[in-house]
């Protein structure tokens, strides 16, 4: 069975040694899969709102510019030609819907093979807890990262549910992010090079990762 080490928060050793999931930890690599998810994931954050207005939608040019014959210029019946400077525009954007699905079990396939790279190069850090006190201060998040040593690497905070302290803590640092443990995705967990969790959090990922 696989181990990972459980940090102690407040002095950032070794506290303990947990068993994980291999089927979430130790699951192939799909490249595929993980292909899928991150185009599919990237084409569901367009908004598809831009558009632009054809010839038959910008207004005037109701009435032919010249005659056609006898002016020596080229023949024109509309202002409003694609040709004309404030025109309309041929084939351009109009709203449309970039949604992409994929199956779940494609989806899961390529966090756990995600989850399993990360795990073997050694960037999921789990932690024994990750309670903040409040008011949100983000120099708490800041001391967390620097007895981790991970102050200066892009980082992604897990948590088991909701927790508006930990998310105002650290929303103005560049290199942080916070998800929930129900909208981890594979792009944001390649995109970050440190994953911190605590050990409900790891428990909660292998019940969503690791069922069919």
């Amino acid at each position: 069975m696989p181990k990972v080490a459980v940090l102690d928060v407040e002095t950032g050793k070794v506290k303990r040694e947990i068993e994980v999931n291999p089927k979430v930890f130790e699951a192939p690599l799909h490249r595929p899969s993980v292909h899928q998810a991150v185009i599919a994931h990237l084409a569901n954050l367009r908004q598809g709102t831009a558009c632009t207005k054809t010839r038959g939608e910008v207004r005037g040019g109701g009435r032919k510019p010249w005659r056609q014959k006898g002016t020596g210029r080229a023949r024109h019946g509309s202002i409003r030609s694609p040709l004309w400077v404030g025109g309309g525009v041929v084939f351009g954007p109009k709203p449309r819907d970039y949604d992409q699905k994929i199956p779940k079990k494609v989806r899961k396939l390529a966090l756990r093979a995600v989850l399993t790279s990360k795990f073997k190069e050694g960037n999921i850090i789990v932690l024994d807890n990750m309670k903040l006190d409040a008011p949100p201060k983000t120099k708490k998040v800041i001391a967390l990262l620097n007895k981790l040593g991970i102050r200066n690497q892009k980082s992604l905070i897990i948590t088991d549910k909701k927790d508006e302290i930990i998310q105002r803590s650290a929303r103005n640092l560049p290199n942080v992010n916070v998800l929930c443990v129900n909208n981890i995705n594979v792009y944001d967990l390649l995109l970050y090079d440190k994953l911190i969790m605590t050990e409900e959090t790891l428990k909660r990922i292998e019940e969503v990762c690791g069922n069919e």
